[in-house]
């Protein structure tokens, strides 16, 4: 029997508007311009062509056209965690998992469909027992583990609100989060493995619990030690044995449309960290559309499918992982490493890592930060030495902007593995004459989604992200706010999507929400849908904080932060959890730091510090800076260099001034950066001047 031709996603999806829906388009850029200026029509066939579902009906799809402020599906009702697990019976049946991981110490755990579900359910249950109601949030300290993805499908089945943070994070930047959000009940783990050393998180969670006065209860995952303990905790397996008629006839709750699903954290460069809240809705829509039509990815039971094993590496604590746990929603195994893509051995990285959990757990998509493939690139790795990786038909990346030679290393890598299967007759393996396909995306946590991404029938130039994706009136706008093509400005989006956020939690008047996207552009700027001209009764535009180049043929070029958020490969800390950080040391008297993100280059984050008087920048004073950064936020966080300075450029008002010495590093000149005349201490420039030389001729 002949298996029938593979036919992308995307067009399947085509095909059913032109069957159900009487639309046809003649090109991508037809389709795009449609679904970004018929919003209702294109939303609500996203909503029919994955036959979502709700007990109640909606008005409309898009009820209220605004940014911010759009109303989504009223009157729907639904649950992320049920759309999940409509997946159960098709999928078991088909003998496929929902959960492969596997960890440093080699621990490998499949979990079934129904095993995820029941477990789900006895954890709910436990939780609805503490008296867990809707809207009640569930703070989480947990590892990329199955365990993990348990606890949010138990919450969000309930109503409660998730809010997750990586265990590599000190006890200050979790509290920074968690405290926002006052959550009911913690579920934290005992400590975690990570890069071949045992990390004890026990202090941590015992000062979380001690500083977070609205927790009523604690579950304890015992991830190291078996014996962990603490007083008043309830232990996480107890909670999940539970297997009965109750957990058989568990459901999750209907909940409306945009009722909050969970809070994820985004730094800006002032205060604390943003609590952002998405909804069920949005979230679950959006992550369809992007994760099936434009990842290409595929339910493993579909007559279409590959047998799709979907693996993108995330910590927790990066909305990556988020959009991991989203293949789910259309019955797609997912694929979970837990531990450091660069091996166990900080002296000698081994980069293939993840490539052989990929091989031996037959991943057929595989996604990581565009800096894991730079670094595979510069070790010279040579992935022939595991065959079944020609199993892998996709490689998607994101996190900051992918490198033409990274691309092309990949691609040439995956031409040896498809040509060696050719030989052998490997059974899976994907067509030699067939290159392999990167789905590059640019997105964010702010609206847990992506504007730029992949399509499989579009043209695929290394450098260049194919499209902006269906759904998403992204633009380039220069200076004076007027859209660009084939030149660097501003992204923007200039009509909503479901996934934005609802709003900021305890955000008084949503000034903190209108301040993040909406003030480079207010009420005023945005266009007509079609591209009519402004007027005051417009909404406002999001500005989304990158340098973006839209080409004549509609791929798209991402060139970095355009703000001075911290990026590093993919994870965003606001500057000033940074400075709250170094300038706690009695040492430190002013503190700034720029990140160097941009394409085709490593990430580069130099630290400015001014000392006390008498004091030297030596090496011992450079540990402590470096701990004191890896201890409060991460070690993903510590600079590439640190500077001692006679003073840190500052306005007239006193702000710093990191925008302006970021331009000058990445080789602005100084006239067009920065105005003297506006600034409290402009004789400190010269001393920049000569670093960002300096730094521009190594480069």
């Amino acid at each position: 029997m002949t298996t029938p031709a593979y036919i992308p996603q995307i067009r399947l999806y085509q095909d059913w508007l032109s069957q159900h829906k009487g639309l046809r388009f003649d090109s991508y850029d037809d389709l795009w311009r449609w679904s970004t200026t018929d919003l209702d029509a294109f939303w609500q066939s996203i909503w029919d062509y994955f036959d979502l579902r709700s007990p109640t009906p909606h008005q409309a799809a898009l009820v209220k056209n605004a940014m911010p402020g759009a109303q989504w599906f009223t009157g729907a009702r639904l649950n992320y965690a049920q759309q999940v697990f409509r997946h159960v019976e098709a999928a078991h049946a088909a003998g496929l998992m929902a959960l492969v991981s596997r960890n440093e110490k080699g621990l490998h755990q499949e979990l079934s469909w129904p095993e995820l579900k029941r477990q789900a359910a006895s954890l709910a249950l436990h939780l609805k027992a503490q008296g867990l109601q809707p809207g009640d949030r569930v703070a989480a300290y947990l590892p990329n583990i199955p365990q993990a993805m348990v606890a949010f499908l138990a919450t969000v089945s309930l109503g409660g609100v998730w809010s997750i943070c990586a265990p590599d994070m000190g006890t200050h930047a979790v509290l920074d989060r968690f405290a926002q959000i006052e959550p009911k009940i913690l579920i934290a783990c005992d400590g975690v493995r990570y890069g071949g050393r045992e990390h004890d998180r026990m202090q941590v969670v015992s000062d979380m619990r001690a500083q977070l006065p609205s927790v009523q209860h604690l579950i304890l995952l015992r991830n190291l030690n078996a014996d962990a303990r603490l007083p008043d905790s309830t232990d996480y397996d107890s909670t999940i044995t539970r297997d009965d008629a109750a957990t058989a006839q568990f459901q999750p709750l209907s909940l409306p449309f945009d009722h909050p699903l969970w809070i994820v954290y985004s730094s800006g460069t002032t205060g604390l960290p943003k609590p952002i809240v998405h909804g069920h809705g949005g979230s679950t829509i959006v992550a369809l559309a992007l994760k099936v039509l434009h990842n290409d990815v595929g339910c493993s039971y579909h007559p279409n499918s590959w047998g799709e094993r979907y693996h993108w590496y995330s910590s927790t604590g990066w909305v990556m992982w988020n959009a991991q746990m989203s293949g789910l929603l259309n019955g797609t195994t997912c694929v979970i490493y837990d531990g450091n893509p660069g091996g166990t051995d900080k002296d000698q990285p081994d980069w293939g890592t993840l490539w052989r959990f990929a091989a031996d757990t037959g991943a057929t998509f595989f996604g990581a930060g565009a800096a894991f493939f730079a670094n595979c690139l510069k070790s010279g790795l040579d992935l022939s030495q595991w065959p079944a990786l020609a199993r892998v038909r996709a490689l998607g990346t994101t996190g900051s902007p992918l490198s033409e030679d990274a691309q092309r290393w990949g691609t040439e890598q995956f031409r040896t593995l498809r040509a060696m299967a050719a030989r052998s007759g490997m059974a899976g393996a994907q067509a030699a004459d067939q290159d392999i396909w990167w789905c590059n995306i640019s997105g964010g946590t702010d609206f847990a989604g992506a504007f730029i991404g992949g399509n499989r029938e579009l043209p695929l130039i290394p450098g260049q992200m194919q499209c902006r994706l269906l759904g998403c009136a992204v633009e380039s706008w220069n200076e004076q706010g007027q859209p660009v093509v084939d030149a660097v400005g501003e992204l923007v989006c200039t009509q909503p999507m479901p996934s934005m956020p609802l709003y900021f939690w305890n955000d008084a008047g949503n000034a903190r929400y209108l301040a993040s996207y909406f003030d480079m552009y207010p009420a005023g700027h945005g266009r007509q849908p079609g591209g009519g001209d402004a007027s005051p009764e417009m909404g406002a535009v999001w500005r989304h904080g990158d340098w973006l180049k839209v080409t004549p043929s509609g791929a798209c070029v991402i060139y970095g932060r355009s703000d001075a958020t911290i990026n590093r490969h993919g994870l965003r800390m606001g500057t000033s959890e940074l400075y709250s950080a170094v300038e706690a040391l009695p040492e430190v008297m002013d503190s700034m730091v720029v990140d160097l993100e941009y394409l085709g280059r490593e990430s580069y984050m130099p630290l400015f510090v001014v000392l006390r008087d008498g004091l030297v920048l030596d090496e011992a004073m450079k540990s402590k800076l470096n701990e004191a950064i890896r201890t409060a936020l991460s070690p993903r966080f510590v600079p590439n260099d640190i500077f001692q300075v006679v003073q840190i450029p500052r306005t007239l008002t006193g702000k710093k001034q990191e925008l302006p010495i970021k331009k000058l590093m990445l080789g602005q000149p100084l006239e067009k950066v920065v105005n003297q005349d506006a600034m409290a201490n402009p004789g400190c420039l010269p001393w920049y001047v000569s670093l960002a030389k300096r730094h521009l001729e190594s480069a």
